[in-house]
């Protein structure tokens, strides 16, 4: 483990009941860095971001958060800890407003980190400040991903977990949330993405891995992945 080290996996294997998913899963995310996990449609990223977070435990191996084993958490704990799972279901609340989901998850956050005020994140989103009284059910998908991620920063989030943050969305809309996400990072929160979208990897991420059948098959910088033609033919099936 590096000095600068937020988050660990160490050799983990993991799953759902009998079915293994995760083989020997092993990466690190340090501080103030965007790290994204890449790879095909149940390859395994959903689930080491589940693990990360608390709702499934290892089988074997270790999940750090600092230098401390964190594999036994639950998601509460995880959160009290400033580790957050922004989850591609996005999981706000349809029938409260904007600002009543960002004054929930304002209690029972991180207990460590400076918190964004409600004022603050809706700051932060100029969509939200536009439909703080909207409920949730009545955002656009853009925005209700706008929320999620405000709603983490509210609950004093210092690492997101983003899982598939521009699934689904309009172009624009990817752009916008590809801009939000580096100015988070320019503030200083780590982030740890999981992404199809190659491209939006290839412009957020310092480094990649690259996770196919629940293994760590490639990493490296995005800056090398681009290089890597025959790596993304055949792990991702796509040009860049």
């Amino acid at each position: 483990m590096s000095a600068d080290e937020v988050l660990g996996v160490e050799n983990v294997d993991a799953g759902y009941g009998e079915t293994t998913i995760l083989r020997d899963v092993s990466l690190s995310v340090e501080a103030g860095e965007i790290v994204s996990m890449v790879g095909r449609n149940g390859a395994g990223k959903t689930t080491t971001l589940r693990t990360i977070n608390g709702i499934l435990s290892p089988d074997s191996g270790r999940v750090t958060h600092r230098g401390d084993d964190i594999s036994n958490l639950d998601p509460a704990a995880t959160a009290k800890r400033g580790v957050s799972l922004v989850p591609e279901e996005r999981q706000i609340f349809p029938e409260l407003t904007v600002r009543e989901n960002l004054q929930l998850a304002a209690h029972g956050g991180a207990e460590d980190t400076d918190s964004m005020s409600v004022d603050e994140a809706i700051g932060q989103f100029s969509n939200l400040g536009e439909r703080t009284d909207n409920h949730g059910s009545s955002l656009s998908g853009g925005e209700q991903q706008m929320l999620a991620i405000a709603r983490a920063l509210v609950a004093g989030a210092d690492v997101l977990l983003l899982d598939e943050p521009t699934e689904g969305l309009a172009p624009q809309i990817v752009d916008d949330v590809v801009d939000i996400v580096r100015d988070l990072n320019d503030r200083g929160i780590t982030v740890l993405l999981v992404e199809q979208n190659v491209h939006v990897c290839l412009e957020l991420a310092d480094r990649n891995y690259i996770i196919d059948q629940g293994t760590v098959v490639w990493e490296g910088s995005s800056e090398r992945l681009r290089n890597e033609q025959e790596i993304l033919d055949r792990y991702l099936g796509v040009t860049v």
